[in-house]
């Protein structure tokens, strides 16, 4: 139904966003400003111990510094009743006392046929209800009672059987005086092409109500008796009532249980749903025969943000959850994401709470694998990646799969994410005659007789070069410290370097949770101006952190005396001096992963060589700290100048010792 915009005006200026929310959390006393409209609490979205949910009465919005979560009246509605758009228009305009309008008269026709449908429908599911304990029925009971469904389970689900006669439904409804026009209109009979009495679409099955999550009966799906059937099940066709691509089985029972739960299963078919609410687990859907549609995930997560999808361990169970990796990555975003429960090959979720009970289903739905982990199967299960070619390729395939994420601070984790399993696919072995090893590193094996060293030895481990290890560390704090301290104090920059942040490696947790916090607060307001910008960045990363992060920063005098970080320093100057700060932070931690190879991959090298390589990859990394890379006051504030400059290093090895 279409609600005219002056109706929702009217609806939202009579509604007072802080009294909808104030039922739904606790407000922070020492945060909230009332008299201003200024309320803030944690979030009802989220898991969070600080008050980061902001209320702008006066604005009728909400936002949260953490999860991102915003919206109006309407929006909180829709999201804490787990209700669809009119429905928590009603309820708002019960609770303001305001009569929903009438449709237009097309509208209104088109609502009149749907009640006159659904009526219909309801007749269809009392005959076949009934039809279930008839003489006709003992196959279809006997296949109910060895699927272990007692009568609890079929009131509940209001289980019934279409009789294997032609006419039997369409007999019944006639009697009670339905036109034959509607039976047909409802999907329940068929009208043959010759002109001839109407016949049943649904004949020697047992019967499963769809119901929408407002509760009306909107079509049938039923399973053959006969196992010859073309069809093991059979859902109504399209009708007024019904698009199979917008409904889910149990929507609106699981919806509730998943309100409660905080969690929801997305099954393949009926009985697994059935299965699985037997054994407790009243929160599961499924779709209607077809794979998962954009339509049914946006309504899946209406219900849920993060639903686990459970599917069959067979090879079409794990085909399912592959496509729908395709059809979710476009539309994810912050507190909307997908989580995948493969079941043991050949079970089903009613086979595996049969053999092992519902703690066995509860332990696989606890260890649902995130959907970063099916891609990275997907890309990866059953190649073998021996060459430059076949890597570069799996690389490809995979950036084309996460450039579909439209978000990029998301897109940005899934990268970092994905990086981390190929840094461990990709990680040096010490196994000998590996066929990426070159033959230099063979022959030194086989100088060592097969028997590469496990590490350094004593006399290299006692090297104050080798020892020293404090000097990264506190040099990165220092680098990551200017580097957050220049980004707040200029938003602007923050917005530029987002995607350097967010890829950037902090050695120092607290720092890395003040990243994180800064990424979660960007300016959403361009034309405020830069003082604004900041304290508005500086008061959601505050809500978010639980304490002030500039102090923090500014404890480290280096930090404190550079002129380009402060605020109102030259904007190019604090560019560049973010821009340096960046670079040498990533070439001080290549040069450090240098040194950690030199350690750990040395083969068949002597002390002395050991030391002078490290001694060189030492000098190198102080050549980066102390100096600029580019070697000139131009090159250092050169971004390209310092990559140049560090893989010059990086190219000529000089820790290497050459052979002369």
């Amino acid at each position: 139904m279409k609600i005219s915009e002056g109706f929702l005006n009217d609806l939202r200026d009579r509604t007072s966003i802080a009294q909808v929310v104030g039922r739904k959390v606790m407000w922070d006393n020492k945060k909230s400003n009332p008299a201003k409209g200024d309320m803030w609490a944690p979030c009802p979205f989220h898991q969070e111990k600080t008050a980061s949910f902001h209320v702008d009465d006066r604005k009728g919005f909400y936002y949260c510094f953490g999860c991102h979560a915003k919206g109006g009246a309407i929006d909180f509605v829709k999201e804490t009743e787990n209700v669809g758009f009119m429905e928590a228009v009603e309820i708002l305009a019960r609770e303001a006392g305001m009569p929903v309008p009438k449709a237009t008269p097309q509208e209104q026709q088109r609502a009149d046929t749907r009640k006159t449908l659904a009526d219909v429908m309801e007749h269809a599911v009392a005959f076949y209800r009934l039809q279930l304990h008839s003489a006709k029925a003992a196959e279809a009971r006997a296949y109910i009672e060895k699927r272990g469904l007692p009568e609890s389970t079929l009131e509940r689900f209001e289980i019934g059987f279409a009789p294997d006669g032609r006419t039997a439904l369409f007999e019944a409804l006639s009697g009670k005086n339905i036109p034959a026009e509607q039976i047909i209109e409802a999907g329940l009979c068929i009208k043959p092409d010759d002109g001839g009495k109407p016949y049943d679409r649904f004949r020697g099955r047992i019967m499963f109500p769809i119901r929408d999550a407002r509760g009306r009966c909107i079509a049938f799906g039923g399973r053959a008796m006969d196992p010859n059937a073309r069809a093991k099940y059979l859902n109504s066709n399209e009708t007024p009532l019904f698009d199979k691509g917008r409904s889910l089985y149990n929507h609106g029972p699981a919806r509730e249980a998943s309100g409660k739960a905080g969690a929801l299963i997305v099954a393949e078919g009926y009985m697994d749903v059935i299965a699985l609410a037997q054994a407790g687990f009243d929160h599961a859907v499924a779709p209607l025969g077809t794979a998962i549609t954009e339509n049914q995930l946006a309504m899946i997560w209406r219900i849920c943000p993060e639903p686990v999808i459970a599917l069959d361990g067979d090879t079409a169970g794990v085909k399912a959850a592959r496509r729908l990796i395709d059809l979710a990555l476009p539309l994810l975003e912050a507190g909307k994401s997908l989580r995948f429960c493969i079941l043991p090959e050949g079970l089903d979720p009613d086979d595996l709470i049969r053999a092992q009970g519902a703690e066995a289903m509860q332990k696989l739905l606890d260890a649902a694998q995130p959907m970063v982990d099916l891609l990275w199967q997907r890309e990866t299960e059953g190649k073998i990646f021996d060459s430059p070619e076949r890597r570069t390729a799996l690389d490809a395939s995979l950036r084309k799969a996460i450039q579909q994420i439209k978000d990029p601070t998301l897109r940005g984790h899934y990268g970092a994410a994905i990086n981390e399993r190929r840094q461990t696919l990709f990680a040096p072995t010490r196994q000998d005659n590996k066929p990426w090893q070159g033959n230099a590193q063979r022959q030194t094996s086989k100088r060592w007789g097969n028997r590469a060293p496990s590490g350094p030895t004593p006399s290299a481990k006692s090297s104050m070069l080798a020892q020293s290890n404090a000097g990264p560390e506190t040099d990165a704090r220092v680098r990551e410290c200017a580097i957050l301290l220049g980004c707040i104090n200029h938003p602007q920059l923050a917005e530029k370097f987002e995607t350097k942040l967010d890829r950037a490696h902090f050695l120092s947790p607290d720092l890395q949770q003040i990243r994180d916090a800064l990424l979660s607060s960007l300016p959403e307001a361009p034309h405020q101006s830069g003082a604004e910008q900041r304290e508005q960045m500086i008061d959601r990363m505050q809500a978010i952190l639980g304490f002030e992060p500039i102090a923090k920063l500014l404890s480290i005098g280096q930090v404190r005396a550079n002129p380009h970080l402060r605020v109102g320093a030259d904007i190019e100057l604090a560019t560049q001096a973010i821009h340096e700060e960046l670079a040498k932070h990533a070439a001080i931690l290549g040069i450090v992963e240098e040194i950690k190879d030199a350690e750990e991959e040395i083969t068949g090298v002597a002390d002395e060589g050991l030391t002078w390589r490290l001694q060189q990859a030492r000098e190198a990394q102080n050549k980066i700290s102390h100096e600029s890379l580019g070697g000139d006051s131009a090159g250092a504030n050169d971004e390209s100048g310092l990559s140049k400059s560090l893989q010059k290093l990086i190219d000529q090895k000089i820790w290497e010792k050459k052979k002369h």
